[in-house]
């Protein structure tokens, strides 16, 4: 592929916008204050910035961990004591120095951000040179004789010779020639800052950015890296989260760029846009545990009287039964498509199969059966890193196959977070039940059918594509939970 010089957004970027981040933000806003002074708050910040931290090297393929030792490491700190012989690639020492590096990049973008510093090439250079602080060489390619050599990595400045990679294939991926480096560099943060005067939403300005980096390849090494906390420093300039990419996101995240550089820039806004949307509900998810930190008395009943007031309040009570309205919207929809599932399931089997049985069970809001499947809503719920309350509201629908196995699709319509503040997720999870021999059933292998519930507010518009974008939702569920049955067989 043939260098091109970087480009600028196209003219119908507006099309590109996420519609689930709005509605989000605007009931992320409202209690982010009360948050961010928590020591909670700090807390999962500190584990956020240590897991990008170390999953940005393993995307880069600089060391490897196995996954126990990372959660390890995210929850307890990075600490070499934490990791024992042959659970990384690489000598101990060193790789917590890379981790390390990376993570004092991250808390450089906060810094920067906090200083209200505007985005430059200096700065960029600066980035660079605390990320590859602990990195004293990189591979080249002789392109006379094809071999891989190691060479000294120059650090914090532009590449001095082209660094262009051998595809799988054998073809050559060109990125932008040294001695244009300086020049699209400039016209790079230029085209941001015009960016920014335009409030470009965060989602499409972070892909631009990180894409149009990544074409220009400005560095010997370590591009990607800078890439990444490019994207971060728009979303935490806009008061949202650091980009977190893991080592499983990695090959939708190559497939992206490969699709950014053919024009298509709405893998890369999906890929972070979900990024951001686990973010702010795992971060949703900690309201209750912000005010439990609290142990002064007086404090504590202060907190309790705001929250009856809150409660009390005709606004509160406005949104929750908007948001409801909704909720009963998409109930109905989801009870019609599986109940038409069920019915496919039913024809496609008949003559096939002695006696199928394949039906659906609804509890709608009020109904005297709305406290069942706790322990499989709540175990979903687990497996997708967010506290999903019962308590204020839930309802549910199940689509039961006993073909051959006894298989279930569960679908959950229930409160994000201890506090509700007129949000609300549906969760989607299959699982197996078998007969004990005491006649009850026993529930086995309970999977999450999303990487991440589908979330709705008060502030969405109904009359937008809050319908459409549920529908969707529901779609892939249906076909992951079918999947699901088709191994069991």
């Amino acid at each position: 592929m043939e260098w091109q010089p970087i480009e600028d957004l196209p003219s119908s970027w507006q099309n590109l916008a996420s519609a689930e981040l709005p509605p989000l933000v605007t009931v992320w806003d409202e209690q982010a204050e009360r948050l961010r002074t928590s020591g909670e708050f700090k807390t999962f910040m500190d584990r956020l910035r240590r897991e990008i931290a170390i999953e940005t090297g393993i995307i880069e393929r600089l060391y490897t961990i196995d996954r126990g030792i990372t959660r390890l490491l995210i929850e307890q700190g990075i600490n070499e004591a934490l990791i024992p012989h042959g659970a990384t690639d690489r000598p101990v020492k060193q790789v917590v120095s890379l981790i390390q590096d990376q993570e004092t990049a991250i808390e450089g973008l906060f810094d920067f951000v906090g200083g209200q510093r505007s985005l430059s090439t200096s700065y960029v250079k600066q980035l660079h040179q605390v990320l590859t602080q602990s990195q004293d060489s990189t591979e080249a390619l002789v392109p006379q004789t094809g071999q891989i050599i190691r060479v000294r990595l120059i650090r914090g400045d532009w590449k001095q010779q082209p660094n262009n990679p051998m595809r799988l294939n054998g073809t050559i991926h060109e990125y932008c020639p040294p001695e244009q480096v300086a020049s699209e560099m400039d016209r790079l943060i230029e085209l941001h800052h015009h960016h920014r005067n335009q409030k470009i939403p965060p989602e499409i300005e972070s892909a631009w950015l990180h894409h149009r980096f990544t074409q220009i390849h400005p560095f010997q090494d370590g591009n990607g890296r800078v890439a990444r906390c490019l994207a971060s420093l728009v979303f935490i300039q806009a008061g949202w989260f650091p980009l977190v990419l893991t080592r499983d996101d990695r090959a939708a995240y190559i497939a992206a760029l490969e699709q950014a550089d053919q024009g298509d820039l709405k893998g890369l806004i999906n890929l972070f846009t979900k990024s951001q949307k686990q973010a702010f509900i795992r971060s949703l998810g900690l309201s209750e545990q912000v005010l439990s930190e609290t142990r002064r008395t007086q404090v504590i009943i202060a907190s309790i009287a705001e929250k009856l007031k809150q409660n009390k309040s005709e606004s509160l009570q406005a949104r929750n039964q908007k948001v409801e309205g909704f909720a009963a919207n998409l109930f109905e929809i989801t009870s019609n498509r599986l109940q038409n599932v069920a019915n496919e399931i039913k024809l496609s089997v008949q003559g096939l199969v002695d006696e199928p049985e394949v039906f659906t069970v609804t509890a709608s809001a009020g109904d005297n059966r709305s406290y069942y499947h706790r322990y499989q809503v709540v175990e979903t719920a687990k497996q997708l890193g967010y506290f999903a309350n019962l308590r204020n509201y839930h309802t549910w629908i199940q689509l039961v196959i006993n073909v051959e196995t006894s298989m279930t699709i569960l679908l959950s319509f229930h409160v994000l977070g201890h506090e509700y503040r007129g949000l609300l997720v549906c969760s989607a999870c299959a699982y197996y039940r078998d007969n004990t021999e005491e006649g009850e059933w026993n529930i086995s292998e309970i999977q999450a059918l999303t990487d991440s519930p589908f979330q709705f507010s008060y502030a969405d518009d109904e009359g937008g594509n809050l319908i459409e974008r549920f529908k969707q939702w529901l779609e892939d569920v249906i076909l992951t939970g079918l999947e699901y049955w088709n191994k069991s067989l």
